[in-house]
């Protein structure tokens, strides 16, 4: 008799240019509401020094916290131990490998930018977690 299936948990990795904004808002939603069903990453072709401040202030205006995240940089590794991964706006800098589901959201760079401005993109960011989260066949935490 053999031993029954050890269920499959999904890896997400997201990549942008700095690792600041964009990846680390969705890495964070997606951890959030993906209850512990998801593996997330996040990593930058050029990583910040630190998260964008107005990014940290739009999460914690929803109740995440991820001003203790700091960026980090995209490596071959990280791609390849992920089953989906999504880009948002590294370009060519993102490497690529056969077998891996690739999707590049088009979303506005925060960088320099106030939590004004953030806000919009959070909200767009949320959006499609919620929808790669149906994707994947995962209900999203409340």
């Amino acid at each position: 008799m053999s031993a029954p299936a050890v269920p499959s948990v999904p890896s997400v990795l997201f990549v942008c240019v700095h690792n600041a904004g964009r990846s680390q808002m969705a890495a964070a939603f997606l951890t959030r509401l993906g209850g512990g069903h998801v593996e997330v990453r996040s990593a930058g072709s050029a990583p910040a020094e630190t998260v964008n401040p107005a990014a940290v202030e739009a999460m914690r205006e929803v109740g995440i916290d991820i001003s203790a995240e700091t960026p980090k940089v995209l490596t071959v590794e990280a791609v390849q131990s992920s089953d989906v991964v999504i880009t948002m706006g590294c370009g060519d800098a993102c490497p690529y490998f056969p077998g891996k589901q690739y999707l590049d959201w088009k979303l506005e760079d925060p960088a320099g930018q106030g939590v004004d401005a953030v806000r919009p993109i959070r909200d767009r960011i949320e959006t499609r977690i919620r929808g790669l989260l149906a994707d994947l066949g995962i209900t999203a935490r409340a």
